[in-house]
Parts: structure tokens; C-alpha cells; sequence
């Protein structure tokens, strides 16, 4: 394997910053973040200790080939080009992905298909016979993605995406993403020294992604990865990661980390997945409603993602709650920073407070913000003095 990969991290859009960082901290160089992700360069274990330490990546992806193309005909002839038998054996199934921005070809299935025949027809040049394909558990896939006059081929080293850390089974209705609740703590501020408390906890996402940064665990540590499957996979390597990985983490102890649901059914879930994380003697999830929420430390960061409405009813429910949601902030959580995701872009003005940053982020195409908000010390008695309107000065982009 050449020593220097091209390699390419798709991310939450919103996060790539946040990943870049964590790249620069992993030793990778050519790092250039883009709408959706970054591309970065490095030898097989960096892209081994991406996939295994990254919080914020959904997948790492090798390039194999890159060009420009008028015709279909043009995307198989990049892909004969590479030297696929050199990559990974005949006996590999393989499965293909074309995506594409303002691809100009009449179906991105169809490139798709022609990439496979392009693989199998290279194998067959060396009389090995083609590989089979299997869509459901591959043990190779292979991208294609297109924009306007350019394709760029990849094979993908995670195999399933990172997101899935290998802990959850039960999710609620509508679970955030691992890499996204994981990199919104990191755009919070978080880094497992401050109490943390998710009073909206759900399955508990927000919960363990916390507990993985304070404990310094790495979030590959229970899965495996579509490297394993190339030719090329260095096993000592890759083991001599893993053991250092482990030999990195804090020794499991007690965490300031609280959850809260008023859903007795999604404390539940939350508690199976916990013990799933290996965390269920270190984080207390109790039922509860947010109003009776109270905090467990002087200082600390609140992180939570509340609901948002879809359909009409539930917006006017939400406007008529938000208001409650900040009065019970400026009743008990003075000396706080709140933290709260959501795809409701009204809630910055309707919690009545001001929020200090509004981060754009997308959860999956939907666009939602990132309110982060101090609670000052002494807020409550400061609203009593002058009523609402100085609590309100600010509005932002809303």
C-alpha cells in the first residue's frame, strides 16, 4: 500500500471544523475541510486511528481515482484504471454507492453499475474470475460520486457507517446520529471535566457520547471496520491501536453525567443502552419532567435536544412551552451554560433568552441551530428588577 493515502471524511454538515481538529490531533496533513466534510492525507494507520478515534466522521473513504467525464463511458474507463485485484481478493463481495451534486448523467443506479462491471471486468483480466456482489453485508463497498463534469471513485474503510458505535440496539422515535450529538458536546465546550446534564435524554445518545470524551474511550472501540477486509490490512498494527487506545482510557469511575426523560419507556432504553456502553453504574437516568429537572452541581453545561413539531399543532403546543422551558432555566440553573439542538428555528426567540452563539448544523438535510445560552448568575432576580426586555435585547439571525 502506498505510504501516503488520499483520504476524504464525510461529516454532519456543520461539524467540519470540529473534525478537521480532530484530524490535526490524529497527525493527518493536507487537511481541507468541505461543504459535508474534509479531505486529508496519511499513511494506513492514520486512516486506521480515523476510523477508530474520530467522534465526528461518518465514514473515511481511500480515493482510488479521480477525473473529468462527458459520457458513462468515461466513469468505466476511470474505473479500469485502478488496479482493484491489488486491493482486495476475488473472494470479497463487493457492494457499490454512486452519489452525486448536479451530476449530469441519467441515473446515478446506472453508474453505479457500470463501476461494478468496470471492477469485475479488471479481475477477469486476470483470469481470477469476478467478485459477487452482496448489498446487505458486503465486505467491500465502493463509492462513486459525481458532480456537474467530474467523478471521483473511493473505497470505503469503515464499511458501516462510524456513527454506529457498536452500543445501540433500542433507539426512540427519531435517535440522534453518535457523531453528531458527539460533536455538538465538542461544539459546547465540552471536555469531561464539567457536570453535564441532558434533561431530554431520549435513548440516551447525548449521555454516552459525553461519557466516551470523559473517559477518554475510543468511539471504533467495539466494531469493526471495512479495512480489515483489503489485502493490505496490517493486523499488528492495528492491534498495537487498539491496545493503546485502551491503554489511553480513565479508569471507570463515577461521572457528573445525568439523564432525564419524561418517558418512563425511553428511560428504559436509555438505561438498556447504557449497559450495552458498559456505563450503566456510572451515569443516573431517572424519569422525570423537565420542569422538576433540578441541577446536581453549582456549574455545568446543559446539552439536550427537545422535540420539534412537525405538524401544526405541535409548533403552537412548542411556542406555548418554550417560554415555560426559560423561566425554568432562569429558575434553577443560574451559572449554567444550556446548550439546546433543535430544527425548530423559532425556539432562540421564544425561550426568551438570549442566546449567546446560534450554530448552523444539519441533522441529516434538515437545518437546525445549536443555542448555546449562559444563564447568568442572579438572571431571575435581574428579570424581577427590569422585566423581560433585557433579557430579550438580542436578536439574532432569526
Amino acid at each position: 500500500m502506498d505510504s501516503r493515502l488520499s483520504l476524504f471524511a464525510p461529516c454532519p454538515r456543520g461539524l467540519e471544523q470540529i473534525l478537521a481538529d480532530e484530524l490535526l490531533s490524529l497527525g493527518a496533513g493536507d487537511i481541507a475541510p468541505t461543504d459535508g466534510g474534509v479531505a486529508f492525507a496519511g499513511d494506513a494507520r492514520l486512516m486506521m486511528a480515523v476510523n477508530l478515534h474520530s467522534r465526528t466522521a461518518s465514514r473515511v473513504l481511500l480515493r482510488l481515482a479521480h477525473g473529468g467525464y462527458h459520457a458513462d463511458q468515461d466513469i468505466y474507463r476511470l474505473a479500469m484504471g485502478v488496479d482493484w485485484p491489488r486491493w482486495f481478493d476475488v473472494s470479497r463481495t463487493i457492494k457499490l454507492k454512486a452519489d452525486g451534486i448536479a451530476a449530469r448523467v441519467k441515473s446515478l443506479d446506472y453508474i453505479g453499475l457500470t463501476v461494478k462491471d468496470a471492477i469485475c471486468d479488471r479481475f477477469r483480466q486476470t483470469h481470477q474470475g469476478r467478485p459477487s456482489v452482496d448489498t446487505r453485508h458486503p465486505d467491500v463497498r465502493v463509492n462513486v460520486f459525481l458532480t456537474a463534469d467530474e467523478a471521483t471513485i473511493y473505497l470505503d474503510t469503515s464499511g458501516e457507517p462510524l456513527f454506529k458505535r457498536g452500543w445501540r440496539e433500542e433507539t426512540g422515535e427519531a435517535p440522534l446520529r453518535e457523531n453528531l450529538a458527539a460533536g455538538i458536546l465538542m461544539l459546547a465546550g465540552y471536555d469531561g471535566s464539567q457536570p453535564l446534564l441532558d434533561p431530554m435524554c431520549g435513548s440516551g445518545t447525548f449521555l454516552v457520547e459525553a461519557a466516551d470524551i470523559a473517559l477518554n474511550r475510543a468511539p471504533g472501540r467495539a466494531r469493526g471496520f471495512g479495512f480489515e477486509a483489503l489485502s493490505s490490512f496490517d493486523s499488528a498494527a492495528w492491534e498495537k491501536l487498539q491496545l493503546d487506545a485502551r491503554k489511553a482510557e480513565q479508569p471507570a469511575a463515577s461521572l457528573a453525567i445525568r439523564g432525564s426523560d419524561r418517558s418512563q419507556a425511553m428511560i428504559s432504553i436509555a438505561r438498556a443502552n447504557l449497559e450495552r456502553a458498559g456505563l450503566a453504574d456510572l451515569i443516573e437516568v431517572a424519569a422525570a419532567d423537565v420542569a422538576d429537572t433540578r441541577p446536581h452541581a453549582e456549574h455545568g453545561l446543559i446539552v439536550s435536544n427537545p422535540p420539534y413539531g412537525v405538524r401544526l399543532e405541535e409548533q403552537d403546543q412548542l411556542a406555548a412551552w418554550y417560554p415555560e422551558l426559560g423561566d425554568w432555566l432562569k429558575a434553577h440553573f443560574a451559572g449554567w451554560t444550556a446548550c439546546l439542538f433543535s430544527g425548530d428555528l423559532r425556539l432562540g426567540k421564544l425561550i426568551h433568552l438570549a442566546p449567546k452563539r446560534r450554530t448552523p448544523l444539519f441533522n441529516g438535510s434538515l437545518q437546525c441551530r445549536l443555542f448555546v445560552i449562559n444563564m447568568v448568575e442572579g438572571s431571575a432576580r435581574k428579570q424581577k428588577d427590569t422585566g423581560d426586555n433585557e433579557i430579550e435585547s438580542e436578536d439574532g439571525e432569526q
